[in-house]
């Protein structure tokens, strides 16, 4: 097995990586949402590399992550007016935008769709990887398929060591739950996957309600196989049976927002705040449960609206059996 470094993103580490892109290699990096395992977004050979080390279904395309707007550019045909308005507003930031890929951007990225899903991603060190390599980085989450995504360098270390040469630790995420995706094709926004980044948000800043995506939804990450998944199982309870205890955890863990006074269960992480609070501290609070060593994990759940409509999508899909 060969050895994987963990560096901070300073510029002796940012060159290293870009090195290793240039040769056909991965690199794992921070974003603001999860840790991406990233390569070079015009290499079909090093994309195939990306789905091979995350056990990743070939059909599942990756996100490509752009420094700025005339990386943008090269990487679709044609930035829509909606694209316009929702980069304005929201990039660098959580936002994937679907729109028609360029010749440039190989099928391997875009599981042989037409379209591409592209980013700009808030991070700093990303934008200054992404900088150093002079071109764009395909990248999905830098976790095993199906698995909690990583918002540390320790959760992509715990996945994927010995399958990635570098990791460029960048800290906890911030936001800790996927972007938003959103095609951007036509005149008004489709929201393919919610993310911290809203609903309302998205239709405010493209002047135009959302359109339900209807049976002609192009491909999209993160939305076709079950995910956020740890090794114990997850089951969903509503704060009322939180706040009255009138469940028995007999061993098992416990992921909350209520006050919680029954009995101690085996691994308890309270989360304080709105949903924003738990979206950011969801996917660290499972694997920690599953590191406890818990069969069970019951997690709260949230109203189905604003954030916590993105927070709900991962808890439901986690528990899919």
């Amino acid at each position: 097995m060969s050895r994987t470094r963990v560096l901070r993103p300073d510029e002796k580490s940012l060159a290293l990586a870009a090195a290793i892109l240039r040769r056909g290699g991965l690199v794992a990096f921070p974003t603001e949402t999860v840790y991406g395992l990233g390569a070079r977004a015009y290499d079909a050979a090093a994309a195939r590399r990306v789905y091979k080390a995350k056990g990743r279904p070939s059909d599942n395309p990756l996100i490509v992550h752009v420094a700025d707007e005339a990386m943008l550019a090269d990487v679709v045909r044609r930035i829509t007016p909606l694209a316009r308005k929702l980069i304005d507003a929201f990039w660098p930031g959580p936002l994937t935008l679907i729109l028609e890929k360029s010749a440039r951007v190989p099928g391997a990225v875009t599981a042989g769709g037409r379209t591409v899903a592209v980013r700009c991603p808030g991070h700093p060190a990303a934008r200054a990887l992404i900088r150093a390599l002079g071109e764009p980085v395909a990248a999905p989450s830098a976790n095993l398929s199906g698995r909690p995504s990583p918002t540390t360098a320790a959760h992509v270390l715990r996945d994927l060591r010995g399958r990635v040469p570098l990791i460029l630790d960048g800290g906890p995420c911030r936001k800790g739950l996927e972007s938003a995706i959103v095609d951007a094709r036509g005149s008004r926004p489709v929201v393919l996957r919610h993310g911290t980044l809203t609903g309302e948000s998205i239709a405010r800043a493209a002047g135009a309600p959302l359109r339900s995506a209807g049976g002609t939804a192009p491909a999209s990450p993160g939305t076709a196989h079950r995910h956020y998944a740890p090794s114990c199982r997850v089951i969903l309870i509503p704060p009322a049976r939180v706040r009255d205890g009138g469940f028995v955890l007999r061993g098992a863990g416990l992921i909350h927002r209520a006050p919680w006074a029954g009995r101690r269960p085996a691994f308890a992480r309270r989360v304080t705040g709105g949903a924003g609070a738990y979206a950011a501290a969801l996917f660290a609070a499972l694997r920690d449960a599953e590191a406890a060593g818990v069969r069970t994990v019951y997690v709260e759940t949230v109203p189905d609206r604003g954030v916590g409509r993105a927070v709900m999508d991962r808890l439901r899909r986690a528990a899919r059996r």
